[in-house]
């Protein structure tokens, strides 16, 4: 069994903030993948199903972003499994909005989500971190991921959304690179072959032959060809 933890904040007040998109990414899936009704347990709320040959459980706390590990940690012991069967989804501030990485282990980076999870279960989880860009100064960072996404955002984030369930059962059997491509696919989409070979076609053509030919002499020499 693999559980999967999306990180956000609960209500509607939080639900198009940047910081919820962990949140976001588990909604699609369960929609995706046909998961059972959402139940409140573990100060969260809590679906199962299947992806793959793998049963899932999905996780978003609702105990606040910063005490998320609270959540994590009741539903980690209640199953009795190991901190490498969990995979946290969260905002990354450090990877451009619409990039999305898979690590495993490794720091918090002072994210409250990922402190609180490291503080209850240790550092030895998977991780999805999902690019929402940087305001650009730390004094704004709290006030950014606070925000709702853009309107101009829409487009980038429905692919990681869309991109992350595509791939959603090649995370649960621990295989990243595939996950990564399923993202891929959606967020940079290979280009068309067909576009591709019209495009060298038109650049190496021959000149039409029937096609008109300029005429490049100047007044005075047309005036003595009148006259040859």
């Amino acid at each position: 069994m693999k559980l999967f933890v999306g990180l956000g904040n609960p209500g509607g007040k939080y639900a198009g903030n940047r910081h919820n998109i962990g949140f976001m990414v588990l909604d699609q899936i369960a929609s995706d993948h046909g998961f059972g009704p959402w139940k409140t347990k573990f100060q969260g709320k809590i679906c199962e199903g299947r992806l793959g040959s793998e049963k899932v459980l999905l996780l978003k706390p609702e105990t606040f972003m910063n005490r998320s590990g609270q959540s994590v940690g009741e539903a980690m012991r209640f199953y009795k499994l190991d901190s490498t069967d969990i995979t946290v989804l969260h905002d990354e501030l450090d990877l451009a909005p619409g990039k999305v990485r898979v690590k495993a282990g490794g720091g918090h980076a002072g994210h409250n989500g990922l402190r609180s999870i490291h503080d209850h279960i240790g550092a030895a989880y998977d991780r999805v971190r999902l690019g929402i860009g940087h305001p650009g100064r730390k004094e704004m960072v709290a006030s950014y991921v606070l925000h709702d996404f853009a309107k101009a955002d829409e487009e980038w984030l429905d692919n990681v959304l869309r991109g992350a369930s595509d791939g959603a059962p090649q995370l649960a059997d621990g295989d990243g690179g595939k996950f990564m491509n399923a993202v891929a696919l959606r967020t940079a989409p290979p280009r068309s072959s067909t576009s591709a070979k019209t495009a060298k076609k038109a650049a190496t053509s021959e000149p039409d032959p029937a096609a008109p030919v300029e005429d490049t002499r100047s007044s005075m020499q047309k005036l003595m060809d009148r006259f040859k």
